[in-house]
């Protein structure tokens, strides 16, 4: 069964539709939405969630049934984005067997699973057109059939749909119904970017930092000093509260001190090919950074091993003009690893 799914008429759980903890915050615009979400939550009305990418559209779907009527009912989603359009329709409304070539017993769809509780869809806008005239007739009648049937199949659902598209640009050029865009909008709820919430990312980032020293078995409470928190809050963070997430998770997972200091936005960064680096310099040796003399000969071990590492971050760092990254790819290191390395030897590194 899908993680959304609950054919059950128990309570059923918020955390076996989403992690309801995610949702912190202490800003006005945090705050203003949950006002918002606990008013429409007990009217037994289609609600409409905008918002970007990462900035919990689940998270708000969750809190209206949760809050609603229908909470002891199940709580079901489907991402229109996650299928191809074709499947769509049977996922939704189910099928009969023989509908199609495989369709070897009948399926029950998202609606009959959802009936008497909540059908969150999630990227409503990739909806096919064909599939938002079954879901009008629904929404408007309470009946659709099977794929493959004529029989109509009564079903009580409360609809939740959310968009990161603007369905009214959608709707004029031709590609959203524009009854289904009405029936969906009795509310319409916008959840803010994070970007508009910079009070709360404090609180997110030492929450999900802690929760992965946890995870992690640490027995140490990451800290975030005021010059990194800085850089997080003055960050756009285009992917919003899903890329703090992962931000701040890499972060307390490349980092074995109590005090977060390397911040890595874009882990693709020092990805290349070789067409991407065509002028990488290539590895010289510098008269003024000798590589190997007789002098660690007389060194013990530990300290020659730190020595010849010295002089080839040295003489790398000199044929790369101190550009790090294309002296990291002269040690035939990832740039991960040059900074840490660096880190070791940063006293003896010119």
């Amino acid at each position: 069964m899908n993680r959304y799914e609950s054919s059950s008429r128990k309570p059923v759980s918020p955390e076996s539709f989403s992690r309801p903890h995610d949702a912190l915050g202490q800003s006005e615009p945090f705050l203003n939405l949950q006002e918002q979400l606990s008013r429409v939550a007990p009217i037994d009305r289609p609600v409409l969630l905008l918002g970007e990418r990462g900035t919990g559209k689940e998270l708000a779907a969750a809190r209206i049934h949760f809050l609603s009527g229908r909470w002891k009912g199940p709580l079901v989603a489907l991402n229109c984005s996650a299928l191809a359009p074709s499947l769509i329709e049977s996922e939704l409304f189910g099928y009969e067997k023989g509908a199609f070539t495989g369709a070897e017993r009948r399926r029950t769809g998202r609606f009959e699973a959802a009936h008497e509780g909540t059908l969150f869809l999630d990227e409503i806008g990739n909806m096919p057109f064909e599939v938002q005239e079954k879901t009008l007739r629904l929404v408007e009648y309470g009946t659709f059939e099977r794929v493959g049937s004529s029989r109509s199949i009564e079903s009580d659902v409360r609809l939740v749909a959310a968009t990161n598209v603007n369905l009214v640009k959608r709707t004029k050029e031709g590609h959203f119904k524009a009854d289904l865009l009405d029936r969906l909008s009795f509310e319409v709820v916008f959840l803010p970017p994070l970007r508009e919430r910079i009070e709360d990312i404090p609180l997110l980032a030492n929450h999900f930092a802690s929760r992965m020293a946890f995870e992690m078995e640490r027995s140490d409470t990451p800290i975030f000093p005021p010059e990194t928190m800085a850089i997080l809050e003055n960050y756009p963070w285009p992917g919003n509260i899903r890329e703090l997430k992962n931000v701040v998770e890499r972060a307390v997972y490349r980092t074995d001190n109590v005090e977060i200091t390397e911040i890595v936005f874009n882990p693709f960064e020092n990805f290349h090919t070789r067409e991407d680096l065509p002028n990488i310099p290539k590895p010289l040796v510098d008269p003024r950074v000798p590589l190997m003399d007789d002098d660690l000969l007389n060194m013990s071990l530990k300290d020659a091993v730190r020595e010849l590492k010295v002089r080839m971050m040295n003489r790398a760092l000199s044929s790369a003009r101190h550009n790090q990254k294309n002296a990291a790819q002269i040690l035939g290191l990832t740039y991960h690893q040059f900074r840490g390395l660096y880190r070791a030897l940063k006293n003896d590194v010119q």
